[in-house]
């Protein structure tokens, strides 16, 4: 149990003066104040995502304190007292320049665990998350630290329901009712769509992750689904979690144990097969990064593998909101993800070989939980899918050299018959002038604009902030007038966004990205049988370097940063102004720009290859 990373208390009688009047109040030995320690941390924010986190880090804590002991049976080591971290609401944020601190609140959370867990010594930790970046955050901690570990997922908020229509409503659903003129329609929608407390209820960024990180190994597959406010969060799993968590720390096994190339492509595939946030290639890449591993497309999955097993492997297996009908209830009500990941196993898509937390393979794990089959109508077969495509697409062209643009597929509702979209470009330099046309204007948006904001990059805005707000709009504006509108930023969207939208263009246009270059008017080609976004003009070299050289001379007369950068009032978004790396490795907070990676480690590949026993010969070596 002993190891160089953890600390423990000597025998100063200063430093005992603390911990053992810790011990009386915790109602623990204190003759175990200088064992190393056990503890639960868990997220805390201002929105009902969070109102249920507390309750349940609570609640494992007295299982917890009554697991800690001198007793045979029992973990002989000094418990903690309970630490939370703080993080933004997205869903209160969104469309307002505190958006900026969304992506730059999971580098919070990552900054706040690593110094608990460090300063404390933690020698095994339950982790109860909540929202969609603290739980990135906190994941990206454990594996740096990496001593014994586990998370519980604090659980999904349930549907609201309209109480005229009769119809689901969920956050989205405020969203895209935004630009109606039916003010008494707003408020109701706004009352009713999110009764309770729990996390966003579709399959956004928040459901995404946590089924990444429940397949990734890290999570037990049948904590995931369960609502925030279902009992057994409170009855049945602190146990478990503690029992789960004994079996590591006696094993020795650490969250690098568990986490390798295999589990992080096979979280992955997952987030194809429930057509998943585009914040999975902000977030992977980043958890790839804390489990060791420097270069996500070189040591875990290549953009073109990425694409191949999208375009010809992976279907999608849910019909989910918000591309779809259903919420994370309704597929916790037909068995949970545990029925996704045994319907992936059985058709030959994942390696069921890895380890989990639970002590289990994959396989193994799933096999003990004995899902039942998928029911059909919210979770579909590989042979018979809801959708036949992954729902994620990665993008190159002239607009992004670095291979870093995402379309979420699955939410695209037209403008890309035969995969190819040509419009024209409408050009914003930032969200808030595109919010302010969208209120105020809306009818100069026509068919096959392609919007384009830009500045809204990890430094540029600073910080990425997601586009919601914009993106429901758009979304109301082409389904209500019958058009398609598109939008391409550097920033990012919400996994709740549907419509033509691509985000994390790179390289983003504050550090002099191609994107920077478009003007009003220019032909914007997206083409998914070469998987590339292309400005036409661009295309000229003599008409680039013009439109660089001035460019560059507007940068060069204003301190060498664009005046349409965001502002920068706080000494934490002037870190990330400075330090932010490209949406490829993340898009967090490193030195000088340079990722940083504690005891960098090499993939081990394996011969397992993803195949699709339903789509025989479409098997592709990269």
């Amino acid at each position: 149990m002993r190891n160089s990373k953890t600390v423990l208390i000597d025998k100063n009688p200063g430093r005992n003066a603390q911990t053992m009047g810790i011990a009386r109040e915790l109602g623990t030995d204190i003759d175990l104040i200088h064992e190393p320690s056990v503890g639960v941390i868990g997220n805390k924010g201002d929105s009902q995502c969070y109102l249920g986190v507390q309750h349940k880090v609570e609640t494992i804590h007295e299982s917890l304190r009554q697991k800690v002991g001198t007793e045979p049976g029992k973990l002989a080591m000094r418990l903690v007292q309970p630490e939370y971290t703080v993080a933004t609401s997205d869903g209160m944020r969104n469309g307002t320049k505190e958006m900026r601190y969304s992506l730059i609140g999971r580098e919070v959370t990552h900054d706040s665990v690593c110094e608990h867990l460090s300063a404390s010594g933690l020698e095994g930790t339950i982790a109860v998350v909540a929202c969609d970046k603290p739980p990135v955050g906190t994941v990206s901690a454990i594996l740096e630290h990496n001593r014994p570990a586990i998370v519980m997922s604090d659980g999904p908020i349930r549907p609201g329901t309209d109480s005229v229509t009769k119809e689901r409503i969920d956050i989205i659903s405020g969203f895209q009712v935004a630009g109606s003129d039916d003010e008494e329609m707003k408020k109701r929608i706004a009352c009713e769509s999110c009764p309770g407390f729990g996390s966003c209820g579709g399959m956004f960024t928040y459901n995404t992750m946590q089924t990444f990180i429940g397949v990734m190994g890290l999570e037990p597959l049948h904590m995931i689904a369960p609502p925030s406010d279902d009992q057994r969060r409170l009855e049945q799993f602190p146990e478990e979690l503690v029992d789960y968590l004994q079996a590591m720390i006696e094993g020795q096994v650490t969250p690098r144990d568990i986490v390798n190339r295999d589990s992080i492509r096979n979280a992955m595939i997952v987030s194809m097969a429930v057509g998943g946030s585009t914040n999975v290639l902000l977030h992977g890449p980043e958890i790839a990064r804390a489990a060791g591993f420097r270069d996500f497309s070189r040591d875990i999955m290549s953009p073109e593998e990425f694409n191949h097993l999208s375009q010809h492997v992976v279907p999608v297996l849910i019909d989910a909101r918000p591309f779809g009908s259903y919420s994370m209830v309704d597929i916790d009500e037909k068995g949970g993800v545990q029925v996704i990941v045994k319907e992936l196993l059985n058709a030959g898509l994942l390696n069921g070989d890895t380890f989990t937390c639970t002590g289990e393979t994959l396989s193994e794990q799933v096999n003990r939980l004995n899902p039942p089959a998928p029911d059909g109508t919210v979770i579909y077969t590989v042979e018979k899918p809801f959708k036949p495509t992954g729902g994620l697409r990665v993008l190159g062209g002239n607009l992004s050299p670095e291979f870093s643009s995402v379309l979420k597929l699955a939410g695209v509702e037209g403008g890309l018959e035969n995969n190819k979209f040509v419009g024209k470009a409408r050009v914003f330099d930032g969200e808030e002038g595109l919010l302010c046309s969208l209120e105020n204007e809306p009818h100069v948006f026509q068919d096959n604009d392609m919007i384009i904001v830009r500045y809204e990059g990890p430094s540029g805005a600073p910080g990425m902030p997601e586009m919601l707000d914009s993106t429901s709009r758009i979304t109301t504006l082409c389904r209500e007038n019958n058009i398609v509108v598109g939008l391409m930023t550097d920033g990012r969207f919400s996994g709740g966004s549907v419509g033509l939208v691509i985000g994390h263009v790179g390289p983003e246009a504050a550090l002099g990205g191609e994107i920077a270059f478009i003007e009003n008017g220019d032909e914007i080609v997206i083409d998914l049988n070469i998987n590339e976004i292309n400005c036409s003009e661009l295309q000229n070299p003599d008409t680039l370097s013009s439109r660089k050289s001035a460019w560059q001379t507007v940068v060069d007369g204003n301190g060498g940063m664009h005046p349409s950068i965001g502002d920068a009032d706080t000494r934490l978004l002037n870190r990330m102004r400075r330090s932010a790396v490209s949406a490829i490795y993340g898009a967090g907070m490193h030195p000088d720009r340079n990722l940083w990676v504690n005891n960098e480690r090499n993939p081990i590949r394996t011969s397992f290859v993803p195949t699709n026993i339903y789509r025989p010969n479409v098997e592709k070596t990269f």
